[in-house]
């Protein structure tokens, strides 16, 4: 039924396999080790874009943990238009909650292929999804696009005496697979490789969880559905790896150890760029506003004030050049439509010859 995440899955784990046991060998514990880690990087790497958007998301979201809070506590009485409301945020800001969780829903699929393919290279246990093979039958039966020679190599892989398919909780008849391929591994060679790896795990988890919460914001982290989420990733992940890990094959846990140091490094390279934009951004500002400020010694200039008017200055100009009855030029204040005074009467033959009239 789930042909379409098994397929592909061998399919990666089968190229690198063949990539690496050129340089170490097929048999060899360390090229199928490093089969399942570089599986995990040719994922991690078709999921770089979904997790740089999942980390803009993220912090979109804390930027807009104010807004939110607002429409909550203003529509508390009323879920229908808080949500309406709340979709009309999300869109006003380009805001997706789905690519928030992506990547993470992206690799359960490929974790769950990954393990039934691992736990499918010995079928001799008779646990639900397992055929019962006898050990002769399981090692000449092929496991989707590994051959029945792939199946021999891998059950004769070992790191360290352990098989990378075994765990620590293996029942006695399902480690009798091994037998005729490196002899049957013990427990405590088992657990000598497995728990370290669950120590690693479980470390790592935590550490990358801690890295995760320290960047949110004050606001996102005082947020209950936040603090409770935080709380989950920085304790409970971690033990739940250390608490499950006897159950997991030694690949799944190199699976877990290799994915968290990957998560690690990029963060730090997501987050630092980022950083490094939000800078750019500021520097940028601060030179938009260095430019548009005076210079030094410059008096500012008042670019709202209007400039006299043409009409406004004509009246004046000419009442400087008009001169005076007693030669000394004085100015004549005149405003449009008001009365002349008497002394300012016009005489009443000025501009005509004075002419008596004849009879």
């Amino acid at each position: 039924m789930l042909d379409f995440i098994y397929y592909p899955v061998s399919w990666i784990l089968w190229f690198w396999h063949r990539v690496f046991g050129f340089a170490f060998g097929a048999d060899n514990g360390l090229t199928w080790a490093l089969a399942v880690v570089f599986l995990v990087f040719t994922l991690r790497l078709v999921l770089y874009k979904p997790f740089v958007k999942q980390v803009r998301t993220t912090k979109q979201m804390q930027e807009l943990q104010p807004q939110i809070k607002e429409l909550q506590k203003k529509y508390k009485n009323d879920r229908q238009k808080m949500a309406v409301e709340m979709q009309k945020l999300q869109k006003d800001n380009g805001f997706n909650p789905l690519m928030g969780c992506l990547p993470i829903l992206a690799q359960v699929p490929v974790f769950l292929g990954l393990f039934h393919v691992l736990r499918s290279f010995n079928r001799t246990g008779h646990a639900f999804g397992q055929l019962g093979l006898t050990p002769e039958q399981n090692a000449n039966t092929a496991n989707y696009v590994f051959s029945a020679t792939d199946v021999q190599s891998f059950l004769s892989a070992r790191i360290f005496g352990a098989p990378i398919s075994a765990f620590i909780t293996t029942p006695v008849n399902e480690l009798q697979a091994f037998a005729d391929y490196g002899g049957v591994p013990s427990k405590l060679s088992i657990a000598l490789v497995a728990i370290p790896l669950m120590v690693i795990a479980g470390l790592a988890t935590h550490f990358n969880a801690r890295a995760s919460v320290a960047r949110q914001t004050p606001e996102a982290a005082a947020n209950p559905q936040a603090a409770m989420m935080n709380k989950l990733a920085l304790w409970v992940f971690p033990l739940g790896v250390l608490v499950g890990g006897p159950f997991l094959p030694i690949a799944i846990l190199l699976y877990w150890v290799s994915n968290n140091i990957w998560t690690y490094g990029q963060q730090h390279l997501v987050f630092g760029r980022m950083a490094k934009e939000e800078e750019a951004k500021k520097q940028a500002k601060l030179e938009q506003r260095a430019q548009n400020a005076p210079k030094p010694g410059a008096k500012p200039v008042n670019v709202k004030k209007k400039p006299a008017s043409a009409t406004d200055a004509e009246p004046s100009e000419a009442a400087d050049a008009a001169p005076s009855t007693n030669g000394t030029a004085k100015p004549e204040k005149q405003a449009t439509g008001q009365r002349r005074s008497s002394s300012q009467k016009r005489s009443g033959n000025r501009g005509r010859p004075n002419q008596k009239r004849r009879r």
